[in-house]
């Protein structure tokens, strides 16, 4: 029987986007569940936040469009270079390496976009702020941003990334899923034991909860996976897990950090 093909660029632009609703729906799911793993109460999720989950939505299907716009130009305008290194693509040691350069150029370009955005007054007060009016993050806050600063950060972000890895339309697909679902997990307000998230990756839900608490927003910029650059320039916060009077967790700065 004949079908409609759907091409790697249609499958990259879009199956992110479906991924990222999935996969934050579950975690809406689990957050009535598992109140001993949240690292805020649902209270607190309910009254510290200063922008309702209706304009959350909203913007985050903005800045989607906006994404699937950028990546629809993208593919058409490197499509016959795309085409051509097809079958090099299957080769499993050229799309990890192609993951690790795309992670590498990804957290470059946020960690210091993101910093920039704190430090400059204006910036943060007319654009990064939005973001940060989810004292209390969750999944799908993740990418709730003022439509600029989605543009800057993610948008341009990945499409650096892609350019510059030399990744093909089809590596794009699981390459940009993978993003998407850690950067999902990253604003869930879970820590769910077994989450491979957790395991392997330093920058995770407890470490960016961190910066967006008031003490930890000129600490932890980096995103969406490693700690790198946090490490070098030294705006690395530490921290531990405790348990949270009245139940749940919490993310401790090191005292010597909270006292500042």
């Amino acid at each position: 029987m004949g079908g409609f093909p759907i091409s790697d660029e249609l499958l990259g632009t879009f199956v992110p986007i479906l991924i990222y609703w999935v996969y934050s729906g579950l975690y809406v799911v689990l957050g009535r569940f598992f109140d001993e793993y949240r690292l805020h109460s649902k209270k607190d999720e309910d009254e510290k936040n200063l922008v309702s989950k209706g304009t959350v939505v909203k913007g985050v299907l903005l800045q989607q469009v906006v994404q699937a716009v950028v990546a629809i130009i993208l593919f058409t305008v490197t499509g016959s270079a795309n085409d051509a290194a097809t079958e090099q693509q299957l080769s499993p040691l050229v799309v990890a390496r192609q993951f690790v350069a795309a992670m590498v150029v990804l957290d470059t370009w946020q960690y210091f976009m993101h910093r920039y955005m704190h430090h400059n007054k204006f910036l943060y007060k007319h654009i990064h702020s939005l973001h940060h009016r989810l004292v209390v993050p969750y999944a799908f806050g993740a990418l709730y941003n003022h439509p600029l600063e989605g543009l800057l950060l993610d948008t341009i972000g990945g499409a650096l990334s892609f350019l510059l890895s030399g990744m093909s339309p089809r590596t794009s697909i699981f390459f940009f899923s993978f993003a998407t679902i850690k950067t999902v997990d990253d604003h869930c307000g879970l820590w769910v034991p077994g989450n491979l998230f957790h395991v392997f990756f330093r920058n995770n839900t407890a470490y960016h909860d961190v910066h967006h608490q008031l003490y930890g927003t000129k600490y932890n910029f980096s995103q969406p996976f490693f700690v790198t650059w946090d490490r070098i320039l030294r705006t690395y916060m530490p921290y531990s897990l405790e348990k949270r009077a009245g139940g749940g967790l919490e993310a401790r700065p090191a005292k010597e950090y909270k006292e500042e």
